[in-house]
């Protein structure tokens, strides 16, 4: 474990945890994550990242060394941030979304989907879906479509692979960092990890059930793939998680249940590193390390295609 991630460990569980267990609305926790990406989260060097709307969808578009390593022709990543369904925005994530645009050499598309509570259940999951028909309508198959995410954003990236599974349509891969993907928050994890986990405090489930479901069934797939009728055909999918966060088993178990269905399913599970740890790319060498997991996970679906032909 490095000093850095110690360093993030202990910070974590002295402000960021105890924060969290007293936050009483959105506005601070809007605030904070807002005044840290800009602050302390800068993106790498030749970054361009511009608002587009497509379809209804607002976008940020980001590409990270575009004139020489352009991004893949008539492919995206389609990119759902995190922040509980209440905070965030491609803002707060651009220095991730212009790493991953790098590593992985696609244009990445991430929708501003709309926040709770004043836009509860299902607003976040029908613009995420909305984003991804916008790109079908700008001409990008399917099959040339990643989709990802982080936290609750990671969870939306496998409830629209859920609704897609259903009407038949396979994107060419989903990976998801930390994801959300159980709102009854039965996962044994959320008890077993209460105490070790440094940055989550177990006991603000409220943030999903009151603020974003608003009276929704926390069963409904749109918000818990987790209970979703998974069928074959799936893409590949890629879930990164910590061993010591409260969510380890919402991705455990979303591996079991796309595995049960056929699906290829990479589990990377982390030991004594944070929630969406990858977040932290810019100090902690564990993140660069994650990230770059994924992205080989990303790239290795390209090269398959073109052995292919």
């Amino acid at each position: 474990m490095s000093r850095a991630l110690t360093w993030l460990n202990n910070l974590s569980r002295l402000a960021v945890k105890p924060y969290l267990r007293r936050m009483s609305g959105p506005k601070w926790a809007r605030l904070q994550l807002n005044w840290g990406a800009r602050f302390l989260f800068h993106p790498p060097p030749q970054t361009v990242a511009v608002w587009r709307e497509i379809g209804g969808a607002h976008c940020l578009w980001v590409t990270n060394r575009a004139q020489t390593h352009p991004p893949r022709e008539g492919a995206v990543l389609l990119y759902l941030h995190g922040g509980g369904y209440v905070a965030g925005s491609p803002n707060t994530h651009k220095h991730l979304l212009a790493r991953l645009a790098r590593l992985t050499q696609l244009e990445v598309c991430a929708p501003n989907y709309r926040k709770a509570p004043e836009h509860p259940f299902p607003a976040a999951f029908d613009d995420a879906l909305a984003a991804f028909h916008a790109l079908v309508g700008q001409g990008f198959l399917p099959e040339n479509i990643v989709i990802g995410g982080d936290s609750a954003g990671g969870g939306l990236a496998l409830a629209l692979l859920a609704h897609l599974n259903a009407h038949g349509v396979v994107p060419k891969a989903v990976f998801a960092f930390s994801p959300f993907t159980d709102a009854t928050f039965s996962g044994a994890s959320i008890a077993r990890n209460a105490a070790v986990d440094p940055m989550l405090p177990p006991e603000r489930h409220d943030l999903i059930t009151d603020w974003y479901l608003a009276g929704y069934p926390p069963t409904d797939p749109r918000v818990s793939p987790l209970f979703a009728p998974w069928v074959v055909p799936l893409p590949p999918v890629f879930l990164q998680a910590s061993e010591h966060e409260i969510l380890t088993d919402d991705s455990v178990r979303m591996a079991d249940v796309l595995r049960a269905a056929g699906g290829e399913v990479t589990l990377d599970l982390w030991p004594n590193v944070p929630h969406v740890w990858v977040y932290f790319t810019r100090v902690l060498p564990e993140a660069k390390e994650a990230l770059g997991r994924v992205a080989q996970f990303v790239n290795a679906q390209f090269v398959d295609e073109i052995d292919k032909r």
